[in-house]
């Protein structure tokens, strides 16, 4: 939870000291800060909501990648090296959040009738449909906010104990072992772990992306349901 509040602190302080005194030619933090609003806000608002519904999304998708993204890199940062999301409760919460968001978009833009929306496939035939209905129901709001959460928590935790458990296996190999043979293999051992640890960056990166993108194509998916 300290992390948590602590990521909100810097990225406020961040993004409020790049944009405070705005240049027309950019510093480096200012440089940064347009570049990643850029990324959020083409990338993934733009292109998946689209150009016409996109812009009143783009808080939420920005706020929702960098907070997530500086969740992960904890786990690659001294002293902390946990990720916050490596927590299921963490992990629930942010896609309870999410859940909630586009189901209060669909019920606005389409009201009761999004329900039958979401969970009745048009094109399909009538005597499919006993079939298809709960399928939709457990796919769309069953399982879409578990394996949203459960992505982000479960591939956190598995590169930071990968990650843990190498070093762990290194030191053992290198200060209790008393055989050469043994000692060369923990160098090696720790070879592989630096290749991990940064194996494991790309993934925090890739997460957040991921994290954003579905949430952009959740709140797609509800203001176009009558559409699908």
């Amino acid at each position: 939870m300290l992390m948590i509040v602590l990521s909100i602190v810097l990225l406020t302080w961040f993004f409020t000291a790049a944009i405070k005194n705005p240049k027309l030619v950019p510093g480096k933090m200012q440089y940064l800060a347009e570049s990643g609003y850029a990324f959020v806000r083409n990338g993934i608002g733009r292109d998946i909501i689209g150009e016409k519904n996109f812009r009143p999304w783009i808080p939420l998708l920005f706020a929702t990648f960098f907070f997530v993204l500086l969740n992960n890199l904890f786990g690659a940062i001294p002293f902390l090296q946990l990720p916050s999301f490596s927590h299921a409760g963490s992990a629930y919460a942010m896609a309870i959040i999410i859940y909630g968001t586009w189901i209060a978009v669909g019920l606005k833009n389409h009201g009761i009738r999004y329900f039958k929306l979401a969970v009745v496939p048009s094109g399909v035939p009538g005597w499919i449909m006993p079939l298809m209905i709960p399928l939709e129901i457990i796919s769309n709001f069953i399982v879409r906010p578990l394996t949203h959460s459960l992505r982000l928590m479960a591939t956190m935790l598995a590169g930071h104990m990968i990650v843990m458990l190498a070093a762990a296996g290194a030191r053992h190999l290198i200060v209790v072992q008393d055989s050469l043979a043994m000692n060369g293999l923990g160098v090696l051992v720790i070879a592989g772990s630096v290749a991990m640890y940064f194996l494991e960056l790309l993934i925090m990166v890739l997460q957040a992306f991921v994290f954003a993108l579905l949430t952009a194509i959740y709140v797609q998916g509800a203001i176009e349901a009558d559409a699908h």
